[in-house]
Formats: structure tokens, C-alpha cells, sequence
């Protein structure tokens, strides 16, 4: 199996209204330290696809952005509060209450 493919496989076992961290989704993915790497495998899947792309942000509890994904910075953010994820007033979710612990 592929790097990729272990990095969606996890991904798509996030439970809705939960995140993981670029990290975390890496290590569950016996890819200790490629979180990097996981953030490349993510930005290769179209915005609509059946991966839930968007349930994964980086461990300061935001969304990265970034000035090459066309907006869909604003989509993951509308897409996390649309399963109830709440963001504070300097963008970030709180990790404590809203990480995935499998």
C-alpha cells in the first residue's frame, strides 16, 4: 500500500465533528514524522471527494493555509462548522475538546 493510501485510510476513519492533526494522521499511518507528507497526500484530493479532507488540521488547532488551494481554505473552515466544529476569535479549534483520540 501506498504512502497515500495509508495517509486515507486514517483520514477517513476521523469521525464527523472530530479533527486530527497533519501529525497525528501521519503517525497512525506508521509514517512517524511525515506530517508534511500527509499535508501533500490531502492537497491532492479534489474537494468533493468522499475523504474527509477537511478533518484534518495542523497541531496549533487551525487550518493551514494556503495561497495555492484556490479557497478552499474558507471550504474547510464552512465544512468544520457545518459538523458543529467551533473556531475561536483568532481561527482556532480547541483540540482539547474536539481531537480524535481512536
Amino acid at each position: 500500500m501506498s504512502s497515500y493510501a495509508k495517509i486515507y485510510e486514517v483520514v477517513c476513519q476521523i469521525p464527523y465533528g472530530q479533527v486530527a492533526t497533519y501529525g497525528q494522521v501521519a503517525e497512525l499511518a506508521n509514517l512517524p514524522g511525515r506530517a508534511r507528507l500527509v499535508g501533500y497526500a490531502l492537497f491532492r484530493i479534489a474537494p468533493d471527494a468522499e475523504i474527509p479532507w477537511h478533518r484534518v488540521i495542523n497541531a496549533k488547532g487551525e487550518i493551514s493555509e494556503s495561497p495555492v488551494r484556490y479557497g478552499s481554505d474558507y471550504l474547510q473552515r464552512s465544512l468544520l462548522e457545518a459538523e458543529g466544529i467551533q473556531f475561536d476569535a483568532k481561527g482556532r479549534v480547541s483540540l482539547r475538546h474536539y481531537l480524535w483520540r481512536p
